[in-house]
């Protein structure tokens, strides 16, 4: 009992316990409407059975008639029941236990008399060797509700058990009942119902084995669409060059459900290839423009601010509009060179041209930058908090310093003065982790979603006095450098506290782990 209860909790458990795939649901479905039928063809042949059995019985009945029944009326005086006080010896000569010799072993027989039951014997057997039965109240008023229309009633007599009774009128006004036991019907039912059981049961288990070969192979093309659909989600999709798996699904017979879906599926990855060549080429093209006019325009921007300065050292005298927009156009000119020289680096990191692999002192890059972020802006808080050991990093040198630079002109760039910047540099397992916090408002909702997208500014006419300084590129070039080194960089930001966190790994990334096309994310500045 234990362990059919501990199995039925374990099959009616939570819910991932419970077969979940397709190919599990039809089999089970399966052999659950095979059950059905079996319970439904075996409940049918034994009810059938013991119809057909009960009713050849009656048949037997009404053959053999109410002989016994009227021979037990030769062998007891008519009068009151045996076991009463009025009952009396008979003073008949005949035979005063019946006449057994033409009926079958087992037979019943009584006999009533006014609802009165006067006589009651069996034939005797091996399971019943008396031929007196001994009758309960229960038992007697049973006989005595039995109609006497010659129709066979089923009755448990508490000595004998379960019997097919059949009533007769008598010649005298009496009744005369005779029945044959219910056993050997009962006995045949039950051994029917042993067969369907282990046949059914093989049946089902045989069923079950089959239904899951044959549902396995129906779904095969189903398992293989399944699959493929499994290798296309892990590959890199966002961004580069993609090779779908081929060949994608094998082919199907398209009349089918199966089939139709395969036939579809196949159809999109074909469509899904089309597009990613599509925009493959156009990334491409667009990069190749970028590099091509980044390079191009670095030698007339040169010129331009070139001139400009030639200009305001002209010794002569000249009129004070005239120096204000010479000064202007230096300056833009200047600005202008630092967002080529910054677009061509973005365009040589998404080509995936290799950057250098140099031990890189990463602590006296921290010190110098933030030696130069307090002169550039002595209005903010400086903190530095190192670890007592250099840490050295494997990378490019001049890229690493454009990374430490650019965060912490990011930081004084965005908070107010007075806001209190902290540095910290310090080594995990594997791996450096430098962190510029501020205490400063905050990087805007709408913006943290993309702060590390090309071109991404935020309001800067709070700190910036000419509005429009810096082109959004300085947060990318921090992603595009660290990924490069085979890093990582994340935000945290809430009013009051934004942190930008860099990852370096201590030993020489694996080349194959840096997507050589164009990094995980096109990222920018806040």
């Amino acid at each position: 009992m234990d362990t059919a209860a501990a199995a039925a909790a374990h099959a009616a458990g939570p819910a991932h316990r419970r077969a979940r795939t397709l190919r599990a649901r039809l089999t089970a479905g399966l052999v659950v409407l095979l059950a059905v039928s079996c319970a439904a063809v075996g409940v049918a042949a034994v009810v059938g059975l013991n119809g057909f059995l009960t009713g050849r019985l009656d048949e037997q009945l009404l053959q053999t008639g109410p002989s016994f029944a009227q021979s037990l009326e030769h062998g007891t005086a008519r009068g009151p029941a045996e076991g009463t006080a009025a009952a009396k010896p008979s003073d008949h000569d005949g035979d005063e236990h019946g006449d057994t010799r033409r009926e079958a072993a087992e037979t019943f027989g009584a006999r009533l008399v006014d609802g009165t039951v006067t006589n009651a014997a069996v034939v005797p057997s091996r399971a019943h060797p008396d031929f007196a039965v001994a009758l309960t109240a229960a038992d007697r008023r049973a006989l005595a509700a039995l109609p006497a229309n010659r129709t066979g009633h089923t009755v448990s007599v508490s000595a004998l058990g379960d019997y097919r009774l059949m009533a007769w009128p008598g010649r005298d006004g009496d009744v005369l009942i005779t029945g044959q036991p219910m056993e050997p019907v009962r006995a045949t039912v039950h051994r029917l119902e042993r067969v369907a059981g282990v046949v059914f049961g093989a049946a089902l288990a045989l069923a079950g084995v089959a239904g899951a070969v044959w549902v396995r192979w129906s779904l095969r093309p189903l398992s293989r669409v399944a699959a493929t659909a499994t290798r296309v989600s892990e590959l890199p999709l966002a961004s580069g060059e993609v090779a779908l798996p081929a060949p994608r699904t094998p082919p199907a017979d398209p009349r089918s459900e199966v089939g139709r879906v395969s036939t579809a599926f196949d159809r999109m990855l074909h469509h899904v290839q089309d597009a990613l060549t599509k925009r493959h080429a156009s990334e491409e093209r667009l990069r190749s423009f970028a590099a091509d006019a980044s390079h191009e325009l670095r030698t007339p921007v040169a010129s331009v601010r070139g001139h400009a300065e030639l200009a305001l050292l002209h010794p002569g005298p000249v009129p004070p509009e005239v120096t204000r927009a010479l000064e202007r156009i230096a300056a833009e000119s200047a600005r202008m060179g630092e967002l080529v020289d910054e677009m061509l680096l973005l365009a040589r990191l998404d080509a995936g041209r290799p950057l250098e692999r140099r031990p890189v002192d990463l602590t006296r890059l921290v010190l110098d930058a933030v030696t130069d972020a307090r002169a550039v802006g002595p209005g903010h808080r400086w903190t530095l908090d190192l670890p007592e050991n250099p840490v050295t990093v494997p990378g490019d040198a001049h890229r690493l310093q454009q990374v430490v630079s650019n965060l912490l002109a990011n930081a004084r760039l965005h908070t107010p003065e007075g806001t209190e910047v902290t540095v910290t540099l310090e080594t995990g397992a594997d791996t450096a982790c430098l962190c510029v916090h501020d205490d400063g408002p905050g990087v805007p909702a709408e913006v943290r979603p993309g702060v590390f997208e090309r071109f991404t500014r935020a309001d800067r006419r709070r700190t910036d006095p000419f509005g429009g300084a810096g082109a959004g590129l300085g947060l990318s070039i921090v992603a595009a450098v660290t990924e490069a080194h085979g890093g990582s960089v994340a935000l945290d930001s809430r009013p009051g506290s934004t942190a930008f966190t860099v990852r370096l790994p201590l030993d020489a990334p694996d080349p194959g782990t840096h997507d050589r096309e164009r990094p995980a994310s096109d990222r920018g500045r806040r």
